[in-house]
């Protein structure tokens, strides 16, 4: 069984260059707990979120990651359902997917299907459940609605943008480049906004007929508040799930009403699947459309673990395309 492991660790918190990579010894798997190898981990902006300290850690020093897929090694205590051997995913909390390997608790692992590989599960399983109760559960998308999804060349973006477009939604998408409209009119777009060069509201407007949309997907957070807000019809929802750009500016309640009786809303992945029975059904729903041919994984770059900072870097710089894995071993 492995005994050692490489890990990611931050001892304090900052830029890229906060980020060491260490050897440890592992202990075998405590009760409730799996041993898991890893085969791909996922990069996900939260990460850097918990680097940066913008969201809190239980203590440092600790190593980031939320999600990653590998193989059972060893089974600790009481674990019952999985077997050594077993393929699996995660995507949650307790953080520490940097690393070739975890012991990790059992209930909140994930058996993939044959459908379904190693690295396209650490490409789509944290953004995958994210796209899932975002376009199925935070707002219902139903056929013929109009949704907005800024950063659509993105990890996530790229996965609302096609299973908006399974769900016959008209999706439009912002962008920084032709290179990124390109991607994202392929992931389903309906329409591409180069929010660099128009004005996003304006057109969204005129795209629907100045109706607006009925959902702004945001994840930008500061630079698109304002023109999240704007392109949204009366009684439209804006679910601000990240903040790319920084915090958003705050918004007066009455500033909802005076543009139509709007919504807003802050969700987390991990209040969605806080539940074993919510984890398993959201993975489900994700495998039914990846196996339908609906949701594909985009893998645009690959890591070795050690050039973890780099990866970071291009993160950061809005430098990459569609998912990031880090490869251990």
């Amino acid at each position: 069984m492995t005994e050692r492991a490489r890990v990611v660790r931050v001892r304090k918190h900052g830029g890229p260059q906060v980020l060491s990579l260490e050897q440890v010894e592992l202990e075998p798997p405590g009760p409730g707990e799996v041993r898991v190898v890893h085969t791909a981990i996922g990069l996900n902006y939260i990460d850097v979120y918990f680097r940066t300290g913008l969201y809190p850690v239980p203590e440092l020093p600790f190593v980031p990651g939320l999600e990653a897929a590998g193989v059972v090694e060893a089974l600790g205590e009481g674990v019952e359902g999985l077997a050594v051997g077993d393929r699996v995913a995660y995507a949650s909390r307790p953080l520490g997917a940097y690393c070739d390997a975890r012991n990790y608790p059992a209930e909140r692992l994930v058996r993939l299907p044959d459908g379904i590989s190693d690295e396209d599960a650490a490409a789509l399983m944290l953004k995958g459940m994210t796209a899932e109760y975002l376009l199925r559960r935070t707002v219902s998308v139903e056929a013929g609605d109009a949704i907005l999804v800024h950063a659509a060349a993105g990890g996530v973006g790229t996965l609302l943008c096609q299973w908006g477009a399974h769900l016959s939604a008209t999706v439009i998408g912002t962008v920084g480049s032709e290179e990124k409209a390109e991607e994202a009119r392929a992931s389903g777009c309906t329409h591409v906004v180069h929010y660099r060069d128009e004005n996003v509201a304006e057109r969204v407007k005129a795209l629907t007929d100045g109706a607006g949309v009925r959902v702004v997907y945001d994840s930008v957070g500061r630079d698109t508040l304002e023109s999240s807000l704007d392109s949204l019809a009366p009684r439209g929802t804006l679910v601000a799930f990240g903040q790319s750009s920084g915090p958003p500016a705050p918004i007066e309640l009455s500033e909802l009403a005076s543009r139509g009786s709007l919504f807003v809303t802050r969700p987390s992945l991990f209040d969605y699947i806080a539940t074993r029975d919510e984890l398993l059904a959201s993975a489900a729903s994700l495998f039914e459309v990846v196996g339908a041919g609906a949701v594909k994984a985009h893998i645009g770059q690959r890591y070795p673990l050690g050039d973890v900072a780099e990866a970071h870097t291009a993160l950061e710089r809005r430098a990459t395309r569609g998912a990031t894995l880090l490869a251990p071993g």
